[in-house]
């Protein structure tokens, strides 16, 4: 392959590997090859037939360490990954403790333990890119995803560097964010979206609310009943605690209702007062975020995203807070699974100065 087809925009977009090996280890069992020149994802595949992963995996988290945080995701492929089981085994073996997952904001389910679907969001709509918790005072700093069951059309997992995100955004809007912060308004038991009890996994408000007063969330039962409003307040610029790279951290653009499909919008909008709605985003102090700079925001993830096709087995590693992801529409049946680990909070994050 040439020099000139591998810099190709084409080739980024799709996800072609550019078979040039940058290291081998431990006895010549795994091989890193970039799949295309911006190094994200790096991919890592066995080099001799028969490797066990997991068993590789444990005797080698700081190599594999070490290139997460430079490129900010693995792609595991070719390993024989057939079950669950087996996804579980190695997401163990390089960090031990999986996280539940609380707090929640799409719908999914546990398959084994804590490994969960994905999401179990229809399959014809796209979901945005998004840095997995990053609306909750704490988050996971390790994200795998693993494909159960390729989709037999779409379904992708794009991904994007939000360290090269946060370079893209205009120099006025970061300064505002930092500034003014960002907020999550959310509405449950109106109709639509989760449940507070699915959310927060609970059915005893005093649970819910001891939850908010813990996590900094401001909360409110409407006309005294079962009808809950939340509001939190959040940084959106985030100093990775491990490389003191500066990230794009937050859910401002993913829950804002002008990012939505819009059929949905449409939908959500006849339906509900501004106050109303399932989830909404502003400024921190409660000020409307400007349709231009949403615009903006949302170019700047389109134009560091990266989209490769799953094959059945893979497992991609992804550093949460450096990494953002999202679903591509899909046809046929799709199973792709999730588990979490390395729990992070704001007071793990380096002040920006």
């Amino acid at each position: 392959m040439s020099e000139q087809e591998i810099n190709r925009p084409s080739l980024k977009k799709l996800g072609i590997p550019a078979r040039r090996a940058v290291s081998v280890s431990q006895g010549d069992l795994v091989r890193f090859e970039p799949m295309n020149e911006g190094g994200l994802p790096l991919m890592v595949v066995p080099a001799v037939p028969g490797v066990s992963l997991a068993s590789w995996a444990e005797g080698n988290r700081d190599l594999i360490g070490g290139h997460l945080a430079k490129h900010g995701g693995l792609l595991f492929r070719g390993f024989d990954i057939p079950r669950v089981e087996e996804f579980e085994h190695v997401v163990r073996a390089i960090s031990s403790e999986l996280l539940e997952y609380k707090e929640r904001s799409s719908p999914r389910h546990a398959v084994s333990g804590r490994i969960y679907t994905s999401t179990d969001y229809p399959p014809e709509h796209p979901i945005f890119l998004h840095n997995e918790n990053s609306y909750q005072a704490a988050w996971p700093r390790r994200i795998f995803f693993y494909c159960a069951k390729a989709a037999a059309e779409g379904g992708e997992t794009p991904i994007a560097d939000v360290r090269r995100i946060y370079q893209r955004v205009d120099p006025a809007v970061r300064d505002r964010f930092i500034a003014r912060k960002w907020m999550v308004m959310r509405n449950y038991g109106d109709g639509f979206g989760l449940p507070w009890q699915t959310v927060y996994q609970t059915e005893d408000k005093a649970e819910v609310e001891a939850h908010c007063r813990k996590s900094g969330i401001q909360l409110e039962w409407k006309d005294g009943g079962d009808r809950l409003r939340t509001r939190a307040v959040r940084n959106a610029v985030a100093k990775h605690p491990d490389t003191g790279d500066l990230c794009w951290f937050n859910h401002a653009t993913f829950f804002h209702v002008s990012t939505l499909t819009e059929s949905i919008r449409e939908a959500l909008l006849d339906e509900f007062a501004e106050e109303d709605l399932p989830t909404n985003t502003y400024y921190g102090d409660g000020g409307t975020i400007e349709p231009e700079t949403l615009d903006h925001l949302r170019s700047c993830y389109h134009a560091e995203t990266i989209s490769f096709p799953w094959k059945e087995g893979d497992l991609l590693m992804l550093d949460n807070m450096m990494t953002a992801h999202a679903r591509a529409p899909y046809k046929g049946e799709r199973k792709v699974l999730v588990g979490m680990s390395h729990p992070t909070t704001w007071g793990d994050v380096p002040p920006l100065s």
